[in-house]
């Protein structure tokens, strides 16, 4: 017996399968130009910015609310010091609130974990939190490490790691209560950490040496490096897949995208990234990566499936920090 697929019935069956095709790219990719002071919001469908949210002066790198409603962005500052956090309504497309952070100068890592905003100030070798819900600065603690700039949490947001360019280490910091910074535990690594990621599973740490051009792994039960390896030039961001398996690396200097196999410590492809690529943000589902390739005022896609690049966003004037909302 046969069955006869009547035009009608064809159209609904093309309408659905593009449907589901949709929902699962829903989102928007937020990017944020350090030389406008602005944040572009884009439609990763069309790869066009749909709006520009004005931030504070320098803005290098953001977070985002676990509800996807507010964005939070370090205003690192340009000639002058930045001293200001800057929150934004996603929904309403712009800053309801400028939190002056006073003393704390140059704020930079910055990452929402459990309700909280957690953020370095570079300056002065300090890290802090901030309370969006009553507005105040409810913890905060010294490293006595020079030039942090970036930090990480651990999934269970009970630990947190630093990059200190300056002083060679990373910091690690048991976060425990306001009351009681807990636990500080300074790691020896390779020239000039920056980039750094923490694997989903929270086991280990790897850190970029942007003055060495390579990998540091840490052992967060320890508090150890474990490994170290060769990668490139300047391993300036270093990211984790959702699934653990592979880290991408932006080499700011040679100018690549490095793809690595993270069980096996070894690199799998150099992809040309042309213009100085910094920033890297992977979306949730882990089929693609956004690299934002500062001196082209671009950010690119990637395919995390063929390896390859896929397109262009003209977000803006040297492009760096990145977020992803549903």
């Amino acid at each position: 017996m046969q069955t006869k697929i009547t035009l009608a019935v064809l159209t609904y069956l093309i309408c659905c399968c593009n449907t589901k095709g949709q929902q699962a790219a829903t989102g928007s990719l937020f990017v944020l130009n350090k030389a406008d002071n602005t944040m572009a919001i884009a439609d990763p469908a069309t790869l066009k910015v749909v709006a520009t949210v004005p931030t504070g002066e320098g803005p290098h790198e953001m977070t985002v609310s676990a509800d996807g409603k507010l964005a939070f962005v370090a205003n690192y500052g340009g000639q002058t010091h930045g001293h200001s956090l800057s929150v934004i309504d996603i929904a309403a497309r712009k800053e309801i609130r400028r939190v002056e952070l006073g003393p704390l100068l140059r704020p930079h890592g910055i990452e929402a974990k459990n309700g909280k905003v957690y953020f370095i100030s570079e300056l002065t070798r300090t890290v802090g939190r901030y309370d969006f819900a009553a507005d105040t600065i409810d913890w905060l603690t010294g490293t006595g490490q020079d030039g942090g700039h970036m930090l990480v949490l651990t999934p269970d947001g009970k630990r947190m790691y630093t990059a200190n360019r300056v002083s060679h280490t990373v910091t690690s910091i048991d976060i425990g209560t306001p009351a009681s910074p807990g636990a500080i535990i300074q790691v020896a690594t390779g020239s000039k950490p920056e980039g750094i990621d923490v694997s989903p599973d929270g086991r280990e740490v790897w850190v970029g040496n942007t003055g060495d051009g390579t990998i540091d792994i840490i052992d967060v039960a320890s508090n150890t490096i474990k490994q170290s390896f060769a990668v490139g030039k300047v391993p300036i961001r270093v990211k984790f897949t959702p699934d653990g398996k592979r880290v991408l690396v932006s080499d700011n200097s040679a100018g690549e995208l490095i793809v690595i196999d993270a069980a096996a410590r070894k690199v799998i492809k150099r992809v040309k990234a042309e213009g100085a690529p910094v920033g890297i943000l992977i979306v949730p589902d882990g089929k693609k990566a956004f690299v934002a390739r500062s001196g082209a005022g671009i950010v690119s896609v990637f395919d995390l499936g063929t390896l390859t690049f896929a397109g262009d966003i003209k977000t803006g004037n040297a492009p760096d920090g990145m977020a992803w909302v549903k």
